[in-house]
């Protein structure tokens, strides 16, 4: 195996599991902060609570890791293959997309019998296929690199490509919130579904915002 792949793997894999473990806090610090200034029941607020705490704890964090093996195993596979063409991008996502779809927080917590699921399912998909172009572009680099910051300005030779590119799956997210924002029924929860999708938007902005200044950071 190239010895560049296997560093840049463990770059990519680090950086996607932080940025993970980032994002749920500040999921869990939104939560917290709608119900203080909420009027709910005071039933109904510790179950929303205990709902996300179990739910960031435990399934979106089980779901996104596998996510994560899956798109960096995908890419691993498509760069270490080369020429290979009985490897292509189309032929890993038909093997790998519906576990994708398994792991992934649609595939989860939305009712897969709703008449929107397939137009999510369609989202989730482009963004596995947007995933994986991403992470070839990044496994790919073969100069002398030691961070993720390294990897990105070898990848990527200005930031406005780079936020190009990488914002892209931003997009597809934008496009799953907003079918959810038009009807929350979507969703499995029983309760505290408006909180949560509120919840959803301000971290969908909150992520935008940091891509932005990392890569002010970055170049």
């Amino acid at each position: 195996m190239l010895d560049y792949l296997e560093r840049n793997y463990r770059i990519l894999e680090q950086k996607m599991i932080n940025l993970m473990n980032n994002s749920l806090e500040f999921g869990k610090s939104l939560i917290d902060s709608e119900l203080d200034t909420g009027l709910l029941d005071i039933i109904i607020k510790p179950i929303i609570k205990t709902f996300y705490n179990y739910w960031s704890s435990n399934d979106a964090k089980v779901g996104t890791l596998e996510q994560i093996s899956l798109t960096l195993g995908c890419g691993k596979r498509l760069v270490s293959n080369g020429l290979d063409s009985t490897i292509t991008l189309e032929k890993l996502v038909d093997e790998n997309f519906e576990k994708y779809l398994k792991s992934d927080q649609v595939g989860r917590q939305c009712h897969q019998t709703h008449r929107n699921f397939k137009q999510l399912r369609k989202i989730v998909r482009e963004t596995f296929i947007t995933q994986i172009k991403e992470s070839v572009m990044l496994l790919k680099v073969e100069d002398d690199v030691e961070s993720y910051d390294d990897l990105v300005r070898a990848a990527f030779k200005t930031k406005e490509e780079a936020y190009a590119t990488l914002a892209k799956q931003l997009n597809f997210t934008d496009d799953c919130i907003k079918i959810i924002e038009k009807d929350t029924s979507i969703l499995k929860i029983p309760t505290g579904k408006k909180i949560l999708v509120k919840t959803l938007r301000k971290g969908f902005d909150e992520t935008r915002n940091n891509l932005k200044q990392g890569l002010n950071n970055i170049y």
